[in-house]
């Protein structure tokens, strides 16, 4: 893994090296391992204690490879049946032997990673994302390049889930754990929503959105991420600009979910409780 890092580090320095054999077959050996599950692009922290909050690693050098692997790369048909493609990069394969379900017309793309339990509806996952068991990815959902995507999560129809690729050192976009993302949610630029959150439907974060706990009897502000276990709908608060006061879009944490060792009965009671439209 060295070698390869350290490769990549030099091409990434200096671009000539890109029609070195050496430095081509470094990267798609790269692509390979990130298409296993052998190598991410960001990981979790584990926690020392009940008290340490776990966070996440970026492999930058990983986003790196991801990056280079497109110039060395040729365009190329794909036919699968009646359809066609032109593109640089190949479909993944053999789903069937990753234990994934995949619904026509759903595309993963050769280096992104569907651990085993995985169900992809018509929906797409990019190269370097990272899906993990028992989650599902439904209709017209979209796993943007390099988004990490935890366990037993449920990303609703529509969901876009944006893809972070420069800066390297930029953290993914990332859906912890037993998370419910409700329908047309977007979820862009590094936002963490951190394990066992709902966003109902239509929930919009990016880097700059005011994600408001309304819960106490003051307003507390996030930005970049969602706290966990948070129940969040759509909303707005009021903004001062010269031409006047406008409504400007945010993000309400209304709730939290109750904990249950059966998440699917802690989902449903928090839906039902907080009447969040999915």
């Amino acid at each position: 893994m060295e070698n390869l890092k350290s490769t990549i580090e030099a091409a990434w320095n200096d671009r000539s090296l890109l029609k070195e054999k050496a430095t081509q077959t470094a990267i798609r050996d790269l692509i390979e391992l990130l298409d296993k599950g052998q190598v991410r692009v960001a990981e979790p922290v584990v926690a020392k204690d009940e008290a340490t909050e776990g966070g996440w690693i970026v492999n930058d050098w990983v986003k790196k490879g991801v990056i280079l692997y497109f110039p060395i790369q040729q365009m190329e048909t794909i036919e699968v049946g009646p359809f066609e493609f032109h593109d640089k990069i190949a479909l993944k394969r053999e789903f069937a032997k990753q234990g994934v379900r995949v619904v026509p017309h759903a595309i993963a793309r050769y280096g992104s990673f569907l651990e085993s339990g995985v169900i992809m509806m018509p929906s797409y996952v990019n190269i370097g994302a990272y899906v993990g068991s028992g989650t599902m990815v439904d209709t017209w959902a979209t796993v943007g390049s390099c988004a990490q995507v935890g366990k037993n999560v449920h990303l609703s129809g529509g969901v876009g889930l944006g893809g972070v690729l420069e800066p390297v050192q930029a953290s993914p976009t990332i859906i912890e754990d037993e998370c419910f993302i409700g329908s047309r949610c977007i979820v862009v630029e590094g936002v963490r929503v951190e394990r066992e959150s709902v966003l109902g439907a239509n929930v919009v974060l990016t880097q700059s959105t005011h994600i408001i706990d309304v819960t106490g009897s003051e307003p507390v502000t996030y930005k970049g991420r969602v706290p966990a276990g948070s129940v969040v709908i759509p909303g707005t608060y009021e903004k001062e600009f010269p031409a006047g006061k406008y409504q400007v879009s945010c993000a309400l944490i209304i709730g939290k979910r109750k904990p249950s060792t059966d998440k699917k009965v802690s989902l449903n009671d928090a839906l039902r409780e907080f009447n969040v439209a999915v």
